[in-house]
């Protein structure tokens, strides 16, 4: 295997393949349970979403669809949207490492206070709260993405556009109706 040395004027390629988004997820994820164990650890122990009383609520909660769709729209949409609209500018490749890095954090945190409330049934609840829309966010998060760090040799087309959109639509429909039963299905078994 040889190495080859960058051309002249060839632009630097920092991701060469999908798995490199690793490189940049995970040092966040990292951060995210360094944070939670021992920078925040004395604020973990109060009261939220991962305590017993919370989740005993949510049992009997009734889900209004036409409140919560507001809401999926505001934490689903937005930040896909401004991603978007970023990839079309010369920021795009360090829009991509940041909500990357960022996702990292958030998740570890996410990961790490589940944990330190609840135990292995705190990461499997995080688990049954990704499922089923996350099978479709992710591959449309990871299209634009690899937009991102790709452009301008990867162009984007109407493929691309017609795709994120059904799957991001698809994984909000699934969201709304589907994973709302899955938690309170999971909630009842544990």
């Amino acid at each position: 295997m040889r190495l080859r040395c960058r051309k002249e004027g060839e632009p630097m390629r920092i991701f060469r393949t999908r798995k490199q988004f690793l490189v940049f997820f995970m040092p966040g994820f990292l951060l995210g349970i360094i944070y939670v164990n021992f920078i925040a650890a004395k604020y973990m122990a109060e009261p939220g979403i991962f305590s017993e009383y919370f989740l005993d609520q949510f049992d009997s909660v009734k889900i209004e669809a036409g409140e919560y769709i507001w809401y999926l729209l505001r934490v689903r949409v937005l930040p896909f949207l401004a991603l978007a609209g970023i990839a079309f500018t010369k920021m795009r490749k360090a829009a991509a490492v940041l909500f990357l890095f960022w996702t990292g954090i958030s998740g570890g945190i996410l990961i790490s206070t589940a944990v330190l409330n609840l135990g292995i049934r705190g990461s499997l609840l995080c688990l049954a709260g990704l499922v089923p829309q996350f099978f479709l966010y992710i591959p449309a998060y990871l299209v634009l993405l690899w937009y991102c760090c790709t452009a301008p040799q990867n162009r984007w087309n109407q493929q691309k556009t017609i795709f994120v959109i059904l799957a991001m639509s698809v994984g909000i429909l699934l969201e709304l109706y589907v994973n709302p039963l899955v938690v309170k299905a999971f909630l009842s078994v544990f």
